[in-house]
């Protein structure tokens, strides 16, 4: 299993990146989220405060859907006035393609199964739970005040599906974009674990 990589998308307080954390130590391989993956794109000249501000921007207001294919094959950045939030998105691809391509790993969200979709040896999971769980998680967890929990959900949710919706030209979290899918609700974050090695080693 050292060559493969996972990738895990996740609804907002279902415990997805506790998932990907406890499954990258267990399996022994490298573990990707935001920050890191936000590490790499610096390389790109982009710095971390600039690309956080850009993406708060694009989760809610996208005003077109860019064709990524012709764009990166083209390379017309230097030819037309391509927004920073897509510029990021660029990097944050090129970055997460370069981290697959280093060894297994676990890979948080950033459209990683998108972006990996004809890579060798991967497997996509999404993550998602009940309503009450996550609101728990949400306020036990990240210490989010009880009364803005069910807010924050909702927001931070569409956020993630306008992101994906955006960049994939695929609905977020539907059953055809993922190889398996789990309700943390049902088993926890272990047994999520579990189920996903049970696969993979199959």
């Amino acid at each position: 299993m050292s060559g493969l990589v996972i990738t895990i998308g996740r609804e907002f307080g279902s415990g997805g990146r506790q998932v990907g954390e406890r499954l990258a130590n267990e399996l022994g391989v490298a573990f990707y989220d935001k920050s890191l993956i936000h590490l790499a794109v610096t390389k790109s000249g982009l710095d971390p405060i600039t690309i956080e501000k850009a993406e708060e921007e694009a989760t809610s207001k996208f005003l077109f859907n860019l064709a990524i294919g012709g764009y990166v094959a083209a390379g017309v950045f230097s030819q037309v006035n391509v927004p920073i939030s897509d510029q990021i998105f660029f990097a944050q691809s090129k970055a997460i393609q370069e981290l697959a391509d280093q060894g297994g790993c676990v890979i948080i969200g950033r459209c990683a199964n998108h972006v990996l979709r004809d890579l060798p040896n991967l497997v996509r999971v999404f993550v998602y739970g009940e309503t009450k769980d996550k609101l728990r998680r949400i306020v036990e967890e990240y210490g989010v005040a009880r009364e803005d929990a069910e807010a924050t959900m909702a927001k931070v949710d569409k956020g993630r599906a306008n992101y994906y919706e955006h960049y994939t030209d695929e609905k977020w979290g539907i059953v055809k974009s993922y190889d398996l899918a789990i309700n943390t609700s049902f088993t926890g974050i272990g047994g999520a674990v579990r189920i996903i090695r049970a696969m993979i080693e199959q």
